[in-house]
């Protein structure tokens, strides 16, 4: 069907007020866009701007979801299903339809009354049995955006197999097929809100995960949960562990607007801008903050006068020396304890890990795969190895009560960490700088390129299979002495995945990848040395990337 007989469906078979209204306002090439193709649900489920049209999220791209995945369910006799949501603009009307639409095929839901952090579901998901969990949220993408993830039974996001399976399904819907399913018949019945009990249990958990158990006394914290949907359970969290924290008054309630912060990613810098003022005037030691969706967590620690924003690979590397530290001393440390990280995060994680006899297990981009990896060490009755895993997009778990990154236990981490390191005179900034004159200094940045609708997705393809058969033989004036395509390679025991990665002989390191989630391409590029050294050899790799990609 071509965008323009699509275009024409949808203004005659659409009921919704609102996206009518925006059918009938666009362009030409807008409907292009909005028709032009499909909302892939893909290995990350579904993401995209919200508004009327097939590559759009809307009532009938998520219904069209749904709906495959309760044939899907139906096929593997799967019958229940754990659902919530984030802060953002319709997720709750997305949730609330997609519970309907689980219903109306006799499956049972569990839904929670209001937005909650991302690792919450995949706690419903473990606690309640369910065969599988549906996440409304777009996590850290602007305001505009929504999506639509979904969970397996282990509380872990689908894997590539099932993931595959599921947009086969998603294929054989036909849209307008039946009307949309009615929320109002289902609730209270097949669809039943989940408890305060549950929330306790969680609450208990993410605490259990605690290292020193002293009360966090002396630090003083801000807090913001940039208008997300770790308002309420990350302060709480913090409270019961003995730390009041100051909460940033703009950002400090659900608002899918996000009018303070319309890209509220905790790794950019602005996003903290309000963060330090507080900080500023309270004369603060960190500042700590969630994504909306609350399974990030973004760092700002006293430096002097002012903050510094810690890098994901930063608080990853402190987590991961303060966690060996506190189980070596105790005598805690498991035999042969794992640390896992995604392959574009830093290699300074392995050179900590290496001081205290730690394997690090490297795995694909997204977090499902350190999940995974959390699932064979407890099939093979050694799930007490894991220890913590971390991705450089300011990703983070300790402990295996769930299987997705969790902003709650990194922020209680952070402030154990950082009340730790105050009793003994010292900063997460002094501890970093101890660290990289132990270990080398190692810098990383991501650098990414926007290729937008139709054309852009074409070209984006067409670059990186030009990169891809004719590779750099040099990064900055270091000669490329490793390159892994990892479609092809043999090396590692991963899936197939399109990235490219390139090795100098001056240590340095480009990663080449897609954005599974926004129309992009990243460059993680990885240097070791001096900093004047390194921001030189950054600069000269970065050079090189925005010749070939912009």
């Amino acid at each position: 069907m071509s965008y323009i007989d699509s275009y024409n469906e949808w203004c005659n078979k659409v009921t919704d007020p609102q996206l009518l209204a925006e059918l009938q306002a666009m362009s030409e090439e807008e409907r292009k866009e909005a028709f032009g193709g499909e909302l892939s649900f893909g290995t990350a489920g579904l993401r995209g701007v919200m508004s009327a049209g097939t590559a759009r999220m809307n009532v009938y791209t998520v219904y069209r979801a749904t709906e495959g995945l309760a044939r899907y369910m139906e096929a593997h006799g799967m019958r229940s299903c754990a659902i919530t949501y984030d802060s953002r603009n319709n997720s709750k009307k997305f949730c609330e339809l997609a519970s309907a639409t689980l219903a109306s095929h006799g499956i049972r839901v569990y839904l929670t009354s209001e937005c909650m952090p991302t690792p919450y579901l995949s706690f419903m998901v473990r606690e309640l049995h369910c065969s599988v969990g549906v996440n409304v949220t777009a996590s850290h993408n602007p305001a505009e955006y929504n999506g639509y993830k979904v969970y397996d039974a282990s509380g872990c996001q689908l894997l590539d197999e099932a993931a595959a399976e599921v947009t086969g399904y998603i294929d054989g819907v036909r849209l307008f097929e039946k009307p949309l399913p009615d929320f109002a018949l289902y609730e209270g019945n097949l669809v039943q809100y989940t408890d305060k009990l549950l929330e306790e249990m969680y609450i208990d958990r993410v605490l259990s995960e605690r290292l020193t158990y002293a009360p966090l006394e002396g630090l003083k914290a801000v807090y913001t949960p940039l208008n997300g949907a770790g308002y309420r359970v990350t302060p709480e969290t913090l409270r019961r562990a003995g730390l009041e924290v100051a909460t940033v008054s703009e950002q400090a309630y659900p608002d899918g607007n996000f009018p303070t912060c319309p890209y509220p990613n905790p790794e950019k810098p602005e996003t903290l801008s309000l963060a330090k003022k507080v900080a500023a005037k309270l004369h603060a030691d960190v500042i700590i903050a969630n994504d909306p969706d609350c399974d990030r967590l973004g760092v700002a620690a006293a430096d002097g006068d002012g903050f510094r924003q810690l890098s994901g690979n930063e608080v990853g590397v402190l987590l991961a020396d303060f966690i060996l530290t506190e189980l070596s001393k105790n005598g805690d440390l498991p035999r042969d304890p794992v640390l896992v990280k995604t392959i574009v995060t830093t290699p300074m994680l392995d050179a900590v890990a290496r001081r205290f006899g730690a394997e690090v297990r490297d795995v694909l981009t997204g977090f499902k795969y350190i999940g995974n990896v959390i699932a064979k060490l407890e099939a093979e009755g050694r799930l007490d190895r894991y220890l913590f895993g971390f991705e450089e997009s300011c990703g983070y778990l300790k402990g295996s009560y769930v299987r997705d990154k969790d902003g709650v236990v990194a922020a209680l981490l952070v402030a154990e960490c950082a009340t730790v390191l105050k009793s003994q005179g010292k900063t997460l900034v002094s501890r970093l700088n101890e660290l990289y004159g132990e270990y080398g200094h190692y810098f990383q940045s991501t650098v990414s390129y926007r290729f937008d609708g139709l054309s852009g997705a074409e070209n984006k393809e067409r670059l990186l299979e030009l990169l891809r058969k004719r590779p750099f033989t040099a990064l900055g004036a270091s000669p490329v002495t490793d390159v892994c395509d990892f479609l092809t390679q043999t090396e590692y025991d991963l899936p197939k995945s399109d990235v490219l990665r390139l090795r100098s002989a001056d240590g340095s390191q480009l990663i080449v990848r897609p954005s599974g989630t926004e129309p992009l391409v990243k460059c993680y590029v990885t240097v070791k040395g001096d900093e004047s050294g390194n921001r030189a050899r950054f600069e000269a790799i970065k050079s090189q990337t925005d010749d070939f990609f912009k």
